[in-house]
């Protein structure tokens, strides 16, 4: 895996064992050319972070303070390793996003938190809710969440407090952002 834009273009990074899926490379430059005008500067959660390209591509791009959440403890010297190079705030937690969001929802604040939970994952809408409800997020922030297509249907539902701004689909795979005030 490589980084595919900013400073650290090019830099390589280390798969962890296990069960991954890293971001694609052609997903991710897409996601970051959208989140482009956003992120200079950012504070930046990547929730599910598996081998932490996606934390590493946001330091990469301008964002100023990052955090990188994974629970699988085999990740995290790879983790470490791929994001040890970062010279932004950069912060990792290895434990469940649940318990993240239970234990730190008050202590943090992000301009843009990412989403990738296994495809395999039963409360991916429950888990955004949570989310766009949750006090860790500024104003105007925006949510972004990655999915398998065949769960695309399950996205349509109009009570979820942010709007939709875009949408992409790559093969498989489906990114949607979200964006709003905490009053929307």
């Amino acid at each position: 895996m490589r980084i595919s834009g900013g400073k650290y273009l090019n830099r390589r990074l280390t798969c962890s064992p296990g069960i991954i899926r890293p971001a694609m490379e052609k997903m991710r430059e897409s996601m970051f050319s959208i989140l482009s005008s956003y992120l200079d500067g950012s504070s930046f959660l990547d929730l599910f972070s598996g081998s932490g390209i996606v934390a590493a591509e946001a330091a990469s791009r301008g964002a100023r303070d990052v955090i990188a959440v994974e629970k699988d403890i085999r990740k995290k010297t790879y983790i470490e390793n791929n994001l040890s190079f970062l010279e932004e705030n950069c912060r990792i937690y290895i434990m469940d996003v649940n318990k993240f969001l239970a234990v730190f929802s008050k202590t943090f604040k992000f301009d843009i938190i990412y989403l990738d939970p296994p495809f395999n994952f039963k409360h991916k809408i429950d888990l955004l809710t949570r989310v766009f409800k949750s006090p860790m997020l500024n104003d105007n922030a925006i949510v972004v969440i990655h999915y398998p297509e065949e769960e695309d249907s399950t996205f349509q539902n109009e009570y979820l407090p942010f709007k939709l701004f875009d949408k992409r689909e790559y093969g498989r795979s489906n990114l949607r952002f979200y964006k709003g005030t905490k009053d929307a």
